[in-house]
């Protein structure tokens, strides 16, 4: 049966894509009307038709994909290579397809559960797309409808443990990676679940209500479900629009999405997973709203002192013994790697560059492109550090994917400021008082919670 529905899904997901493909370049040189017109056209109209557009790995791939796209050039060149054809939005769905994922998960069709409902999506996520509406309370809201389907295609792509030790094996030759697989594995598997994103983002909502400059949508529980989320919806400038506003601005919209990561992470021990420029809205003044909350990773305290531990002891003490001394504890590092202390300096004290010295930093696309290239190194040249990873702790997966997102959204921003200070702001084992004016807005904040 599972062979009969992948053959099946093979078949109409190469039309479902050459169509899509084919659609897009068409519509390029359409007028206004006719644009419409092939939009419809090209619409998702079944649940069949989502899995053939999102299963056999599209959908998984596309997850990876986006994850990378935002580093695009940073990645090494055969990952971006088999990523590229998979990087790609999905199609909208149809009106009514929308319209009945509403009806079967909240008991009424749009038009009712909302005062306004508006069918025309104003996003696209990678597993559904977004909507506006107005509540019978006249709040205006965004409301996330998940592709019907998907979550099953999803899933079964994500069975396919073959494919992710494979891919796992070429990016880290030698480690045992069952763990971290395992990670990747069960987050992906999360975001399918809607509930658990609203969890997310409300914890998220009640750790900074009445932050200065850090803004999270309010969830609206009462019209959300496994497959649809309803958040107040916030409106801001988007990342490229960054590119014409002065350093000065910049700089602060940075100041705030390192002071969302680090706080969040090493005082309320979460953080979301997906940091990339399409879940940032900017306001001015380092005002920044955070959006989607579906990847969400919620450290142990086992886990958070490990980093503790691994930050303090290159950062602070600038101690190589005791740094290789965890990383062998840990599993990140085999028993006996040979790797002297300065070998292991020299790999791993690049991640920590920006946070190394009490001067200011400037984040360059340079920088980004080199960690990349050091997390997935693929191809001759392997580092020796990567040859002798262990059996990667599973917290990796999302602490790596938390250091490549900020990096590259930081150097896109090319962004400046004494970051250690900031850090020793956020460190348990530091405590630093504030170092810029944004820091004492925030130490404002936490002395009235």
């Amino acid at each position: 049966m599972r062979a009969a529905r992948n053959v099946e899904t093979v078949r109409m997901g190469a039309k479902v894509g050459a169509g899509w493909a084919t659609h897009q370049a068409r519509r390029v040189f359409a007028s206004a009307e006719r644009r419409e017109a092939l939009d419809a056209e090209y619409e998702l109209r079944s649940a069949e038709e989502v899995a053939a557009a999102l299963g056999n790995m599209k959908g998984v791939m596309m997850k990876l994909g986006q994850m990378l796209s935002y580093v695009d050039e940073n990645v090494p060149e055969p990952v971006r290579d088999a990523l590229a054809s998979l990087q790609q939005d999905a199609p909208p769905m149809a009106p009514d397809l929308a319209a009945s994922v509403i009806e079967r998960e909240l008991g009424a069709p749009p038009h009712k559960v909302f005062a306004e409902w508006d069918p025309v999506p104003i996003a696209a996520a990678s597993i559904g797309q977004v909507h506006r509406a107005i509540t019978h309370d006249d709040v205006a809201v965004a409301v996330k409808v998940q592709y019907p389907g998907v979550d099953e295609a999803i899933k079964a792509d994500l069975d396919n443990y073959d494919f992710f030790a494979s891919l796992g094996a070429m990016l880290f030759p030698g480690a045992e990676i069952g763990p971290f697989i395992d990670e990747i594995r069960e987050r992906i598997n999360e975001e399918l679940d809607y509930r658990l994103e609203a969890d997310n983002q409300q914890l998220f909502y009640d750790f900074y209500e009445g932050h200065p400059f850090i803004r999270i949508p309010r969830v609206l529980h009462e019209l959300s479900s496994e497959r649809v989320l309803t958040t107040e919806l916030h409106t801001g400038a988007r990342f490229a629009e960054l590119d014409g506003w002065s350093q000065e601005e910049r700089n602060l919209a940075a100041e705030a999405i390192d002071r969302f990561v680090f706080r969040s992470l090493y005082r309320l021990h979460a953080f979301n997973g997906d940091p990339h420029p399409g879940n940032y809205l900017f306001h001015g003044g380092g005002v920044v709203t955070f959006l989607d909350f579906g990847l969400v990773k919620r450290f142990t305290p086992d886990e958070m002192e490990m980093f503790e531990q691994m930050a303090e002891a290159i950062c602070v003490k600038h101690d190589g013994a005791a740094y290789k001394a965890l990383l062998e504890k840990h599993g990140v590092l085999k028993p006996g790697s040979g790797m002297s202390d300065d070998e292991v300096l020299d790999y791993f004290a690049y991640y920590y560059e920006p946070v190394m010295e009490d001067a200011e930093y400037t984040f360059t696309l340079e920088y980004a492109s080199e960690a990349m290239k050091k997390i997935l190194p693929i191809g001759p040249g392997t580092s020796k550090a990567i040859r002798n990873f262990g059996n990667l702790p599973s917290a990796f997966a999302i602490l790596q994917r938390i250091n490549l997102g900020m990096t590259a959204v930081m150097a896109h921003l090319n962004a400046t400021s004494n970051w250690r200070r900031t850090a020793e702001e956020m460190w348990v084992f530091t405590s630093g008082p504030p170092s810029s004016e944004m820091g004492k807005k925030e130490a404002a904040w936490l002395a009235g919670r």
